[in-house]
C-alpha cells in the first residue's frame, strides 16, 4: 500500500513537470466554434443515471447550488461543460453557472480560487433550460487548464428539479448549499457535503491544437473506484491517465474518460434484485450496458478507444451463463468496432469470499474462467487486458491476491488498482 501511494505520488509529480502549457486566446469565448487548427476533445465525462426512488435525488434541488469538484485529464486553453437532464421527468432551469480552479491555498475542496473565476452561459445566456431526456452544452470559457488540474463547477437551480440526473457514487466530496451561490470564492456557504454525488454534471471539454483524442472506459464499480480512498482520484483509470501524462513527455496523450457505474451489468437494469438477494437494486446503477452506450461511450467528445470492463455483476448477482456474458460482450464490441472505434476488453476478475449467501459458488466461478477463455482466444477484439491475471491469487485464482484486495474480497485497493493501470499496455491505447 505504501509503495502504491509512492508511486502514485511519483506520477502525479511527474505528470504535473511534464505537463505541456498549451497556448490560446485571451478572450472570453462566447460561440461554439473554436481555431481552425484546434479540437475539442472530452477531458473529464462520468456515467449519470435516474436519481433514486427515495431520499434526496428523488426530491431534487429547489433554491439550490451544488458545488462539484473534478479533476480532467488533459489540459487545454479553453473548455466547456456539459449538463444532462437525460434522466429527468421535467424541464430543469439552470440559474447559473461558473467553473473555476480550487484553491490550493486552502484546505477546504469547496473554495476556488477566485481568480480563475468565470462565469458560463449557455448560447450567450446566464440561465438555461433542460428539457426531459436533453443535455445542455455550455458556450466555451478562457480557462487555463494544466494536465490533472481540479476543476470546481457551481450550479444554481432556482426551481425544483424534480429527480436529478447524477453519477452516485463519486468518492469525492460535492457541496450542496440554499441560494444562489456559484460566484461565491469561499465554500462555507455550501452547508451540506455530499460525497455521493454529481449532479446534472456529464462532462467537461478542453480546446487544445495538439489532441490525442480519447479513452472511455466502460465499466462497473471496479472501474468506478468502490472502497479507494475519498477525494484521492486513485481508481485504475485515474492511474493510467497519471500514467500515460508521465510517459508524455512534451508530446499529447488521450483523455482517460471513467464511464463506470457501481453494480453496472450487461444484460440487467441496475434497479433489478440480484438473484440471492444480496442486492436490492437501485436506480444509480444505470440501465444494462448495451443501453449505456448512446450516452455514456458515443456521446464522448473525440473517442478513440474503448475500454469495456464488465461481467462480473452479472455472475455473482444473475447467474447469467457465460454464453450470455460473452454475447453482450461480442455485441459491445460490435458496436464500437461499427463507429471506427478501437475495442479493448478486460478479463473478469476474481470474487470468492463475497458475502453473501451463494454470492460465489464453485459454478459461477466455472463461468467466470469460461468467459475469461474466451476472451483470452479471441481475436474479435483490438486487445484483451487480462487484470484477472493481475489481481489474482497465484495460489488460490478464484480470489483476489489478499496483497491487492480492498478486504470485500471482490474491489481491488489502491495498490491493485495501480497494478491494473501498471498492466496496460499503452500502444493499446494511444
Amino acid at each position: 500500500m505504501h509503495i502504491s501511494r509512492h508511486i502514485s505520488s511519483s506520477w502525479r509529480t511527474v505528470a504535473v513537470t511534464a505537463a505541456l502549457t498549451l497556448a490560446g486566446s485571451t478572450l472570453a469565448g462566447a460561440s461554439y466554434g473554436g481555431d481552425r487548427d484546434s479540437e475539442w476533445v472530452g477531458t473529464w465525462a462520468t456515467a449519470v443515471t435516474h436519481g433514486n426512488a427515495t431520499g434526496s435525488t428523488n426530491l431534487g434541488l429547489t433554491d439550490q447550488s451544488v458545488r462539484l469538484v473534478v479533476r480532467p485529464t488533459v489540459g487545454g486553453s479553453k473548455i466547456r461543460i456539459r449538463l444532462s437532464n437525460i434522466y429527468g421527468e421535467k424541464t430543469v432551469t439552470v440559474g447559473a453557472a461558473t467553473v473555476a480552479k480550487s484553491n490550493k491555498a486552502t484546505p477546504e475542496l469547496s473554495d476556488i480560487d477566485p481568480n480563475t473565476l468565470r462565469t458560463l452561459t449557455f448560447g450567450g445566456s446566464g440561465s438555461a433550460s433542460m428539457v426531459t431526456g436533453s443535455e445542455l452544452l455550455s458556450d466555451p470559457v478562457n480557462l487555463r487548464l494544466g494536465t490533472l488540474d481540479d476543476l470546481v463547477v457551481s450550479l444554481y437551480f432556482p426551481e425544483n428539479t424534480g429527480p436529478t440526473t447524477f453519477h452516485g457514487s463519486s468518492i469525492q466530496d460535492n457541496f450542496v448549499g440554499p441560494s444562489n451561490l456559484v460566484t461565491q470564492p469561499g465554500g462555507a456557504a455550501y452547508t451540506l457535503t455530499r460525497r455521493c454525488c454529481w449532479f446534472f454534471l456529464s462532462g467537461v471539454d478542453v480546446q487544445t491544437d495538439d489532441s490525442d483524442g480519447s479513452i472511455v472506459v466502460l465499466g462497473d464499480s471496479i472501474t468506478d473506484g468502490t472502497n479507494s480512498t475519498p477525494n484521492a482520484n486513485n481508481r485504475w483509470p485515474d492511474q493510467l491517465a497519471e500514467r500515460l501524462a508521465a510517459n508524455a513527455g512534451h508530446k499529447s496523450f488521450p483523455s482517460v474518460l471513467n464511464a463506470g457505474l457501481a453494480g453496472s451489468r450487461l444484460n440487467h437494469e441496475g434497479s433489478e434484485p440480484s438473484d440471492n438477494g444480496a442486492f436490492p437494486g437501485f436506480n444509480e446503477v444505470g440501465v444494462n450496458a448495451l443501453a449505456r452506450l448512446n450516452e455514456d461511450v458515443f456521446a464522448q467528445t473525440g473517442v478513440r478507444t474503448v475500454i469495456t470492463e464488465l461481467g462480473v455483476n452479472d455472475i455473482w448477482m444473475s447467474d447469467d451463463s457465460a454464453a450470455e456474458i460473452i454475447g453482450a460482450l461480442r455485441q459491445v464490441n460490435a458496436q464500437v468496432k461499427e463507429r471506427g472505434l478501437r475495442s479493448l476488453v478486460s478479463t473478469i476478475t476474481p470474487f470468492e469470499g463475497l458475502s453473501g449467501t451463494d454470492s460465489w459458488t464453485p459454478a459461477k466461478e466455472a463461468t467466470r474462467q469460461a468467459v475469461n477463455s474466451y476472451l483470452r482466444s479471441s481475436h474479435e477484439f483490438d486487445g484483451v487486458l487480462d487484470f484477472d491475471k493481475v489481481v489474482r491469487d497465484p495460489a488460490h485464482p478464484s480470489q483476489l491476491n489478499p496483497a491487492l484486495d480492498s478486504g470485500d474480497h471482490i474491489h481491488p485497493n489502491e495498490a491493485g488498482c495501480q497494478a491494473m493501470a501498471v498492466s496496460v499496455p499503452l500502444n493499446l491505447v494511444r
